[in-house]
C-alpha cells in the first residue's frame, strides 16, 4: 500500500487520542474559522464552512465551540486572524513533503516548519520545488463500519465523485477539487457520516522507503501532524508497512 493511502488510515487511528488531546479541535476551529471568515456565516450559502461543521460534528465536538469558531470569522468575536501557508520540502530519503498551514503569526510557523524538517534530517525547500510533484483532489473520508461497499459505491460516483479507493478501516472518496463540497453534501443527505471533507495534495510518483529511513519519514508526518499550525501534511513516500516494527 503506498504511503500516501496508508498515513489515512494511521491518522483515522491516532484521532481518538487527538481528540482527547485537543489537538484535532483546535484544527477544525481554525478551518471553520477561515471557511466563515472567506465565505460567511451561513452553512446554506458556505460550502467550505459547511462541510468543516460537518467534520467538528463528527469528532464530537460542543456546539458551542462551533458556534464561537463562527462568530470569531465573521467578526462578531474577536479572536485570533489566521492566513493559509504552504511550504514545501524534502525529508528522509528525498521524500517530497507539502505542509498546509493556519497561522496567525507566519514567522512562528515558518520557524517551526524548518525546525521540524531539519530535526528529521530533511531540508524546507522554496516554494514550488515539490508542489509540481502533486495534484490537487477532493478527498472525502468515510469510516467503514456499517457502510455497504458496493453501495457507496453506486451513490459516490452519482453523487459525481471519480474513485473509491479501499484504505484499510475507511473509505476515501476521490473527486474534482471543485466537486468535494458538493459531493460531501449529497453523501451526508444519503446518510453517509464522514470524518473529513477537504482538497487534498495526492501525489503523482512515489519514492520507495525501507527500514530506518521509513521509520524516520513516519516521525517526520507525524511531528507535522502534531504541530498545532499545521492542518494538513503530504509526500510521496511508497512503505511496506509490514516490514516494520509493530507499534507497541
Amino acid at each position: 500500500m503506498s504511503g500516501h493511502n496508508k498515513w489515512s488510515t494511521i491518522k483515522h487511528k491516532k484521532g481518538a487520542a487527538d481528540a482527547k488531546r485537543g489537538k484535532i479541535f483546535t484544527k477544525l476551529i481554525k478551518e471553520i474559522t477561515i471557511a466563515a471568515k472567506g465565505g460567511g456565516g451561513d452553512p446554506d450559502g458556505n460550502p467550505r464552512l459547511k462541510t468543516a461543521i460537518q467534520s467538528a460534528k463528527a469528532a464530537n465536538m460542543p456546539l458551542d465551540n462551533i458556534t464561537r469558531a463562527i462568530k470569531k470569522g465573521t467578526g462578531e468575536l474577536e479572536g485570533s486572524s489566521y492566513e493559509e501557508a504552504t511550504y514545501e520540502g524534502y525529508g528522509p530519503g528525498g521524500v517530497a513533503v507539502m505542509v498546509d498551514c493556519l497561522t496567525d503569526n507566519k514567522n512562528r510557523t515558518v520557524s517551526e516548519i524548518r525546525r521540524i524538517f531539519t530535526k528529521a534530517g530533511g531540508n524546507m525547500g522554496n516554494n514550488g520545488c515539490v508542489n509540481w510533484m502533486f495534484s490537487q483532489k477532493g478527498q472525502i473520508i468515510i469510516p467503514k463500519e456499517g457502510v455497504d461497499e458496493e453501495k457507496l459505491m453506486e451513490d459516490a460516483l452519482e453523487a459525481g465523485a471519480e474513485d473509491v479507493i479501499d484504505n484499510d478501516e475507511v473509505w476515501e472518496i476521490r473527486t474534482e477539487m471543485g466537486d468535494v463540497y458538493a459531493v460531501s453534501g449529497v453523501l451526508t443527505e444519503k446518510g453517509y457520516q464522514f470524518e473529513e471533507a477537504k482538497i487534498a495534495r495526492i501525489p503523482q510518483n512515489f519514492v520507495k522507503v525501507e527500514g530506518k529511513v521509513a521509520e524516520q519519514v513516519l516521525k517526520l508526518m507525524e511531528a507535522f501532524d502534531d504541530s498545532d499550525d499545521v492542518q494538513d501534511v503530504y509526500a510521496n513516500y511508497d512503505i511496506d508497512f509490514s516490514q516494520l516494527p509493530e507499534e507497541e
